[in-house]
């Protein structure tokens, strides 16, 4: 009998990890938060992308190229 816990799914990313994510350079997604075209939260100095957030701003690229 295993007792692992299953992994959780990332609810918020850096900068440096959404870029990552979208294989995008870490300036664009600076950029793209700056523009409001990527949303994010900010607590004190620190910014956070809601994985939502990131399935939202690709699924907007979809209906971008349609």
């Amino acid at each position: 009998m295993s007792t692992a816990v299953p992994p959780t799914e990332q609810l918020l990313y850096t900068p440096r990890e959404a870029a990552s994510v979208l294989r995008f350079g870490r300036s664009t997604v600076y950029e793209l938060m700056a523009a409001g075209a990527l949303k994010y939260v900010k607590q004190g100095r620190s910014r956070r992308i809601k994985r939502r957030d990131l399935e939202a701003f690709v699924d907007s690229l979809e209906s971008l190229t349609n």
